[in-house]
């Protein structure tokens, strides 16, 4: 009977040190996030180009909220300047990327099809 015990208790010890480990992996990946400020201007989209990006960054979008705000929208969106998605107008939005690319236009005024609009893929 005592052997019984000792294995079952040696199993829940894996079993806790297993799920320890995945929350410390977890928690890393949280402290891995980055915070990247964007200057939410006309021609935005060069602003990603060269920068990677990574699934949970925050972009921080700063702007005059009484000329500009963010829309995240959906590839239709995004193409064809449709505010379709999600609108933000603070003039400092902080947005967390999902895996893929994620993109955010301007609704206002016609800016997003002077180019105030942005793709930012993230792995």
């Amino acid at each position: 009977m005592a052997q019984g015990r000792g294995s079952a208790t040696r199993g829940l010890a894996f079993v806790g040190g297993f799920l320890a480990a995945c929350l410390l992996l977890g928690a890393a990946d949280i402290a891995a996030a980055a915070t990247h400020n964007v200057d939410w201007t006309f021609n935005a989209d060069s602003w990603s180009q060269g920068k990677n990006f990574r699934a949970g960054d925050v972009l921080v979008f700063n702007y005059n909220p009484a000329l500009h705000n963010v829309v995240a929208v959906d590839a239709g969106g995004y193409y064809g300047c449709r505010p379709s998605g999600t609108a933000y107008s603070s003039g400092n939005d902080r947005i967390t990327l999902g895996p893929g690319t994620n993109y955010f236009i301007c609704s206002l005024n016609g800016h997003c099809a002077m180019g105030m609009k942005m793709a930012v893929t993230a792995s």
